[in-house]
């Protein structure tokens, strides 16, 4: 239930991107000629490397997403910014914007369900995989793609959606020594790399135990920064989905997918999936600042619940009696509290100007 978001590709000398297989090889050089580097460089590489190379998801792939286990989380994505274009009075030249969109299939269901209620917005998709454009648009003909969230339009209000995409970005890691906070950095260990301590940190960090580790995203929050100065600059709303915490806290949650299980980051970088948890009181704090209200972060079985999940599965059951095991099956995966309803979040920011969004 994991899908990473593509990032720009770290460059060789030649100016492609590296395999996964040299990529490795490629950090080595790096680290011989530069010295360690930050575990943010080692995880932007890393993730950058594995989704230039692969489709990632299903059986086949590393893992599985809520839109793949069920139609009824994009569409009641779809309602939800439907719903607040509808009472913010039909605002003309809006566009539908999603980051990290997997294959497609949220973004398909969402577009549905606004179609159903009279809302068809251009589609504008943040992705940089090859091998996931290519499934997008089997299912988005006429979407048009961006390399990052700063060429998407300027003008027009945006419905923005962001599921699973903020865990991909890198994170700084720092750990508490003896002597006070150091960031810690990467090093070649044999065929693999391991963590050690490097220089003092310049950040802000909160009192900790010797030995805690506490994580920062600046890509995370310059990515929610932006997005909040256009939609309090042009109107709109956007969505957040993620796996994460609701405020700082200090642990070490970086971790690697591989096959459906988990794998040792320090290994094989490019071959496995690279996340890290969302810290949602940074996102909230950078999009706030942007002149933006901010709703939650709430869990996400409670936002499907307060949207209508129920409901929508009942309905599904009602047209195919025949599913009805996988259709409650698929709900109590995307809500339940102890699959991913209390560990994913969801958080929503709303323009100045537009109504009060529902299930927070």
């Amino acid at each position: 239930m994991r899908r990473r978001a593509s990032r720009p590709p770290m460059l060789s000398r030649r100016g492609k991107p590296p395999d996964a297989m040299s990529l490795a090889d490629a950090l080595r050089e790096r680290i011989a000629a530069e010295g360690p580097i930050s575990v943010a460089d080692y995880m932007e590489a890393a993730n950058a490397a594995y989704y230039a190379s692969r489709d990632p998801l299903g059986a086949a792939g590393d893992f599985i997403t809520a839109p793949e286990i069920s139609q009824m989380f994009g569409e009641l994505i779809g309602l939800w910014l439907a719903d607040l274009w509808l009472r913010a009075g039909k605002p003309g030249g809006v566009h539908y914007a999603e980051l990290g969109p997997g294959r497609g299939t949220l973004a398909a269901d969402a577009l549905r369900a606004m179609r159903g209620i009279g809302l068809q917005p251009p589609v504008e998709l943040v992705e940089t995989s090859p091998a996931l454009r290519d499934e997008q648009l089997s299912r988005l003909a006429a979407a048009r793609w961006h390399d990052n969230v700063d060429s998407l339009p300027a003008q027009g209000p945006l419905l923005i959606v962001a599921n699973e995409f903020f865990d991909a970005l890198p994170v700084r890691q720092f750990e508490r020594q003896a002597d006070g906070w150091r960031e810690l950095v990467v090093t070649a260990d044999g065929k693999g790399f391991r963590r050690e301590a490097g220089p003092p940190a310049e950040e802000q960090l909160p009192p900790a135990e010797p030995g805690a580790i506490a994580e920062r995203s600046p890509a995370s929050v310059a990515v929610a920064a932006t997005l909040a100065r256009r939609l309090a600059a042009r109107g709109g709303a956007a969505l957040f989905i993620d796996y994460g915490h609701e405020r700082h806290c200090v642990g070490d949650t970086l971790q690697a997918v591989s096959g459906h299980a988990y794998a040792d980051p320090w290994a094989a970088p490019g071959t496995r999936d690279l996340t890290a948890h969302v810290d949602f009181e940074a996102l909230h704090d950078a999009a706030k600042a942007e002149g933006v209200r901010v709703y939650g972060a709430i869990g996400q079985g409670a936002w499907l619940r307060a949207m209508g999940i129920d409901l929508r599965a009942a309905q599904l059951a009602k047209s195919a009696p025949e599913r009805t095991e996988e259709i409650v099956a698929a709900r109590e995966r995307l809500s339940a509290p102890e699959q991913m309803g209390r560990l994913f979040k969801v958080m929503a920011l709303v323009a100045p100007g537009w109504p009060e969004p529902e299930g927070f």
